[in-house]
């Protein structure tokens, strides 16, 4: 055959032809589903990743929790702590009294309070002096936070090692339930100035706080439940009974303090 035949160059045509198709197929691209997935697996780990670190915090006892609002005769007092690693490393007040000589006692004692409340990782903390009202309003606010606190899993006010059983003294067998604390409220007595209701923290059979959630206010009942409740609460947990003195001048808050008191203890068999 001749090199300048027609049927010659339609043959080496046809011939190039199927050799470039050929070559554009192995060069196309390979889409493998396979790997399409793997490479959005690294954000999908990544994201995975934080969801974990962002759980474990939290069964660290991590985050915020804000205490109810206390009634004052000066205003409401509102206490929010931040809470990391079951311990209070925040405290501020939300809410506080405001307003004429108000606004100047409030800034003057609340950051105090703020710091002692980290610093005892408790309400077990002492009024300041000028401000009782309050610093009053503030440990039932902050009580209250650490209450919600230890609901959750995140306790500030941490665990006693050994202990008794909680019945009176601390002679029974020792366990790990009965070291941790246990708040219990007693009931309400009723006096002639108004109602007393008392709620006291016990670990290891041992009173570590008491408090009144309730008492006389109004006029110079104010005054009178602003000195003798920090007394009564300081011989309630020196006692570690209801055997306490009456407060001079407070006769009828003494006596149902006594009262709630006792009930309080009846509850946990002291």
């Amino acid at each position: 055959m001749k090199k300048s035949h027609p049927l010659r160059r339609i043959v080496l045509a046809t011939a190039a032809t199927v050799s470039g198709i050929v070559l554009l197929l192995s060069l196309k691209p390979t889409t493998d589903p396979n790997a399409a997935q793997a490479a959005g697996a690294i954000p999908q780990q990544t994201a995975g990743a934080q969801e974990s670190a962002q759980g474990g915090a939290a069964a660290a006892g991590s985050g915020t929790v804000t205490g109810r609002v206390a009634q004052t005769q000066y205003g409401p007092v509102q206490v929010r702590l931040t809470m990391s690693g079951g311990k209070v490393t925040k405290a501020e007040a939300v809410q506080a009294p405001s307003g004429g000589t108000s606004t100047q006692k409030t800034e003057l004692a609340v950051p105090k309070l703020n710091q002692e409340a980290v610093a005892a990782q408790s309400a077990d903390i002492d009024a300041v002096s000028g401000a009782t009202y309050t610093s009053a309003g503030y440990k039932q606010s902050l009580q209250s936070a650490l209450d919600q606190a230890k609901a959750a899993g995140g306790s500030a006010t941490g665990s006693s090692t050994g202990g008794g059983s909680g019945n009176g003294n601390g002679g029974g067998k020792a366990s790990a339930p009965a070291a941790q604390a246990r708040t219990v409220s007693g009931s309400v007595a009723q006096t002639q100035y108004g109602p007393v209701q008392v709620r006291i923290t016990v670990s290891g059979g041992k009173i570590t706080k008491a408090e009144a959630v309730q008492a006389p206010s109004g006029g110079t009942s104010s005054q009178k439940t602003a000195l003798a409740v920090p007394k009564l609460n300081q011989e309630a947990v020196a006692a570690g009974s209801a055997d306490i003195d009456a407060v001079s001048g407070a006769t009828y808050t003494s006596t149902g303090y006594k009262q709630s008191l006792q009930s309080a203890l009846d509850q946990v068999g002291g």
